[in-house]
């Protein structure tokens, strides 16, 4: 795959940005840089900000801003159906310094959950612009500040550009605005500065404008990003994973909107909002928030998975793929993905993580009920059949998948686990042998030579190597690790920093990417597993589309969803850590602590009902583990062999 243009592949392209000071990561543009763009989502409860921005080919500033409002419901009332506005000069007034139109040209681009943006213009004037969506109100908000550098001062002219636009949706007439309050004219003398800030907003025609002070806006932005950081923070000798990881929390976790159903959690992209999904949010999101311990995140989990249990009726019927419209609609266009195995593994792994044994009851009934369609679904080859897989038919996946089959096998070990907790002793001896009798299936359907590998046909007939072989790896399936690994980093499925999604195309998802990267190092392979994660992770936050996992090319031009931010976090926590939850106090850990490290560390994980850190270390020949909680600490000498067991 050769160098992409305008984010055409996910081919390494050197490293645009560098990691800075403040917590994230910055682009120092240099006199005669090429023109290059760039676009990043950014979440409130009730806004959703898509940015586009960089410098043209003489160096000057170009933004263009998208805004999404979950909440605001368009007609028809589908998927897609949120209100969404374009803004281009509408948020960026003319600026004159002594009567002429100035000219910003950026010298430097930083992100750290506030996208900033520093330039000269004309003689003497510098701008700073901040661009943040607000935490709780429905404002993208630009905090702008002028200072005047020269020895001289400047007349300063900024132009009037407030705008009104009225759309009709399912709740009435929405109103549409935006502005700024800048002063029209001042005279700014040597060294003196303004300030000012420009939004967009929209909401119902009855609503009353809540009065905007940007300052507390932003000091609310930054709190959540802070309060982000000193949460679930990974520390290794690797600067650029550490600091992956770290805005990964941000967009994972900000992609959370007030709705009718309460908290949602959803993808975003400019299309997925105010809906849930089987595999972004019950598969890939939820297991992932009880270790980040963040309440509107942990909340929106639990929402999303009340809103399928109205549908797990007796006659065992598929649950919907998909829940949209806040709640109010389904979506079930390509039938049964494989949507039950999703709900169950996800549901499990969540609700032992979460250590709550109330949520764990609450969810029980659904993910038993998501079993027993699972079970009316095996076929004579012991295997689970499913209509399609997360894909959708992009792909084909012929009756049986292995991601069906592998998922509904995950989640039948964290069932039984959650049964145990649950007293249901019998019963977690029952999902354990029919979870063996599963892996057995799995190895003489699925298994197979493919294209010279003995690994995985991905369904009866398939003959051409696909991503997802990756995911019995995640499982635990470690039978044809060997030869799996092989196929997933041989040059007909790893091309350009990533797994494409069959081979001999072009097409990629992250999601299948950050799959095998867990499974690679949760199969022990660590020193290739860290070589293909770093060159991951180098694209991903240091090239040219930065600084997220993204969802595909080129299928959505790399959108920033942020369950792939999930994903990524939990290569760190499954993959690195190995932690997989074993009840609502206790996990099990296989730290892949690469060679040249001698220590790496998770602290305040917010998972199991306390707050725990993991340091390891290593001694010899040996990994020392120590796990601290507010109560104890206790230190674990381990062989790197049989899974540790922690109590907390």
């Amino acid at each position: 795959m050769q160098a992409p243009k305008k984010g055409s592949s996910h081919a390494e392209q050197g490293t645009r940005w560098q990691i800075s000071d403040d917590g994230g990561i910055r682009w120092d543009i240099q006199p005669g840089d090429a023109a290059h763009e760039d676009h990043i989502e950014m979440s409130g409860q009730e806004i959703s900000l898509i940015v586009r921005y960089g410098i043209d080919a003489e160096g000057c500033l170009r933004i263009v801003r998208r805004a999404v409002w979950p909440h605001l419901r368009t007609i028809p009332n589908d998927t897609h159906a949120s209100l969404i506005e374009d803004f281009h000069g509408e948020c960026r007034p003319e600026i004159r310094a002594e009567g002429v139109l100035i000219e910003e040209k950026p010298y430097r681009i930083s992100f750290n959950g506030i996208l900033e943006l520093e330039s000269q213009a004309g003689a003497g004037l510098r701008i700073r612009r901040s661009i943040f969506p607000a935490r709780y109100i429905p404002y993208g908000l630009e905090r702008v500040h002028i200072q005047n550098e020269s020895p001289d001062g400047i007349a300063i002219e900024i132009a009037q550009s407030d705008v009104t636009r009225y759309r009709r949706g399912t709740k009435g007439i929405y109103v549409v605005s935006a502005g700024h309050d800048a002063r029209r004219a001042c005279e700014l003398g040597p060294g003196e500065s303004i300030s000012y800030t420009s939004w967009v907003c929209a909401m119902t025609l009855q609503r009353f404008q809540p009065k905007l002070e940007a300052l507390a806006e932003e000091a609310l932005r930054r709190q959540f990003v802070n309060e982000l950081g000193a949460s679930l923070t990974l520390e290794t000798p690797e600067p650029v994973l550490n600091r992956m990881f770290g805005l990964a929390k941000i967009r994972a976790a900000e992609s959370v909107f007030r709705t009718r159903s309460g908290l949602l959690h959803g993808p975003g992209g400019g299309s997925y909002y105010a809906a849930v999904w089987t595999n972004d949010q019950a598969e890939y999101a939820g297991p992932f928030f009880p270790f980040l311990g963040d309440q509107a995140a942990l909340e929106a989990s639990l929402n999303a998975y009340r809103l399928y249990m109205p549908f797990m009726g007796p006659d065992l019927y598929p649950i919907p793929s998909s829940i949209i419209a806040e709640g109010l609609d389904i979506w079930e266009g390509a039938g049964d993905r494989g949507d039950a195995a999703m709900y169950a593994y996800g549901a499990a792994r969540f609700a032992l993580a979460s250590g709550s044994r109330l949520m764990a009851e609450e969810l029980w009934p659904a993910i038993t009920w998501c079993l027993a369609f699972c079970r009316k679904k095996r076929t004579t080859d012991g295997v689970i059949a499913s209509d399609s897989d997360e894909l959708e038919n992009r792909f084909p996946s012929g009756e049986a998948n292995l991601c069906t089959s592998s998922l509904t096998y995950g989640a039948l070990q964290s069932a039984a686990q959650l049964a145990r907790e649950l007293g249901k002793g019998a019963l977690a001896t029952e999902f354990e042998a029919e979870a063996a009798s599963l892996r057995q299936a799995i190895e003489t359907y699925f298994g197979a030579t493919v294209e010279g590998y003995e690994t995985y046909r991905y369904y009866e007939g398939n003959d051409i190597l696909r991503a997802w072989i990756c995911v019995p790896l995640t499982m635990g399936i470690f039978e044809r690790k060997d030869q799996t690994i092989a196929a997933l980093v041989s040059n007909r499925l790893w091309v350009g920093g990533g797994l494409v999604t069959q081979a001999g195309e072009t097409t990629y998802w992250d999601r299948s990417t950050l799959y095998a990267l867990r499974g690679i190092l949760f199969a022990g392979e660590t020193e290739l597993g860290m070589k293909k994660l770093m060159e991951y992770a180098n694209n991903r936050l240091l090239g040219d589309h930065v600084p997220y996992a993204v969802e595909a090319y080129p299928e959505g031009n790399q959108r920033h969803l942020s369950a792939e931010s999930a994903l990524f976090a939990r290569v760190i926590t499954e993959g690195l850590f190995g932690i997989v939850p074993m009840g609502l106090r206790s996990f099990t850990c296989c730290p892949r602590l690469p060679q040249g490290w001698n220590t790496m560390a998770l602290r305040a994980i917010q998972a199991f009902g306390t707050c725990v850190d993991l340091v390891v270390t290593r001694q010899g020949d040996l990994v020392n583990v120590d796990c601290r909680t507010p109560d104890k600490w206790e230190s674990h000498k381990w062989d790197q062999t049989v899974p540790l067991f922690i109590c907390v």
